[in-house]
């Protein structure tokens, strides 16, 4: 999957594209809607927390640090046993596991109240009152869908496309 940004000029715009999309056989889940706060987003698809924040690259991030954090501990806990008792794999394995499971906890918390950094690019133009609309298609449909949107809007800025998204959010 892929993520497309589009800025759109006004909340109008907005509803007719993400009419659009839906004809065009995009999911509304794929469909994420951002605007000034108080700007009226009803009936819009309005983009959640995980679409804002950090927390799924923090949550990634975390995961590999605190995996890797626990590896070691676990690795230093099998060549040096406590009060000579002896340690093997599972002992191995479960150190890391808990220090992968805590580094995901641990950064998540702190990803959640860290602003999305693909976002940061857009951020004047939202304070401005643009809307920005993410949306997420399959890599073969990347082009198709911006040219749709350019063909009927081309008031309509594509702010570029995200390589990868994660599968889950």
């Amino acid at each position: 999957m892929r993520r497309i940004y589009f800025l759109l000029p006004n909340v109008e715009r907005a509803r007719q594209v993400v009419d659009e999309l839906l004809l065009a056989r995009i999911e509304e889940h794929h469909i994420h809607v951002l605007a000034k706060e108080g700007i009226p987003m009803e009936n819009l698809p309005q983009a959640s927390f995980l679409q804002k924040s950090d927390f799924v690259p923090a949550l990634e991030r975390g995961v590999a640090v605190g995996g890797g954090a626990g590896l070691l501990a676990g690795l230093v806990a099998v060549t040096f046993p406590p009060a000579g008792m002896v340690l093997g794999g599972g002992a191995l394995l479960g150190i890391a596991l808990a220090g992968a499971g805590m580094g995901a906890w641990i950064s998540s918390m702190i990803g959640v109240d860290v602003p999305n950094r693909q976002l940061k690019a857009f951020t004047d133009a939202v304070e401005r009152g643009e809307i920005l609309m993410l949306v997420d298609v399959p890599k073969a449909r990347v082009g198709e869908i911006e040219d749709l949107v350019k063909s009927h809007h081309p008031e309509v800025d594509i702010g570029g496309t995200e390589p990868t998204i994660p599968p889950f959010p």
